[in-house]
């Protein structure tokens, strides 16, 4: 993205040269860097609002020598980033532990669209989460041909246990099943995957509304292809209607243009609390606000 907008801010600079920054001043600026972000996958929902907050931060103000104009304008993009990107925060952690004190396990249930790595995620996330507890995942994905078969490899690559029943049985009977194992055995966490058939199916989302409905999970989990553009907005749109908590921004280390996790942020109104950065089950880690900042700006 973002050395073409590093050279826009430098011609907007050199253009500007009263003290005032008024709205004309800022026009033709404001446009280009509007294409910019929409040729780098930020909606246009949320293109609209930052122009919207650099006009209200840049119009009338005084600014002094051409440096600290940049520097001005640069931090009010910044926060307008971190507007976006600061949604309630979300713990798992705290939530496990929580719930541990209280002898129940903790319940994520993961949503997303075929393709978008939720299973690898899954099993990330397990391979993270079983170095301090007791972790098994459910196979309510009983639609997809070799789904189960895809999570258990996962699954046995890191050690951890799947709960499954036939293809085409109750997706919403397999999360209820590995609940009542965990709180049978002492496991802590139940990670439940699920099935991603073209997120424009009725029938898919009223299959999640069903396993939420049964397995009543603490988390509910989008997990969002960062190389997805708009289509993971539309996704995560979709997902937000049968309730999320929260997002996992997956294939972060192989997007140029980082525009999905602005978008997924706005347009939800809910945090991103990991992305994953890489092919090994290490490589998943928490969202961190400002290092994002500091990548888009």
């Amino acid at each position: 993205m973002f050395e073409s907008l590093r050279e826009k801010f430098s011609g907007f600079m050199e253009s500007v040269t009263t003290k005032s920054v008024s709205e004309k001043d800022i026009e033709k600026f404001l446009w280009d860097f509007k294409v910019s972000l929409l040729e780098n996958d930020v909606s246009f929902r949320v293109t609209e609002k930052l122009e919207e907050d650099l006009k209200r931060r840049i119009s009338g103000e005084k600014l002094s020598m051409t440096s600290s104009k940049r520097e001005y304008i640069e931090e009010s993009l910044r926060e307008s980033v971190r507007n976006i990107l600061k949604a309630q925060q979300v713990s798992l952690e705290e939530t496990i532990e929580r719930n541990r004190r209280e002898g129940r396990p903790t319940v994520i249930l993961f949503l997303g669209f075929n393709g978008t790595g939720k299973t690898t995620t899954i099993a990330k996330l397990a391979f993270s989460l079983k170095k301090k507890y007791r972790v098994i995942i459910a196979a309510s994905d009983t639609f997809r041909a070799g789904a189960i078969e895809q999570l258990e490899k996962h699954a046995n690559a890191v050690g951890v246990k799947v709960i499954k029943h036939d293809y085409g049985a109750d997706p919403a009977a397999v999360a209820f099943d590995a609940v009542a194992h965990a709180k049978s055995k002492g496991i802590e966490v139940v990670l439940i995957d699920t099935a991603g058939r073209a997120e424009t199916n009725r029938n898919l989302m009223e299959q999640m509304r069903k396993i939420k409905r049964v397995a009543n999970p603490d988390l509910t989990i989008f997990v969002g292809d960062a190389l997805a553009g708009n289509s993971a907005v539309e996704q995560a749109e979709k997902f937000g209607e049968v309730g999320i908590d929260a997002s996992i921004l997956t294939k972060i280390d192989a997007d140029a243009r980082g525009g999905a996790s602005l978008s997924i942020s706005y347009v939800t109104g809910k945090p991103i609390i990991y992305v994953c950065d890489g092919q090994g089950y290490e490589h998943i880690r928490p969202f961190d606000v400002e290092w994002m900042v500091e990548r888009l700006v």
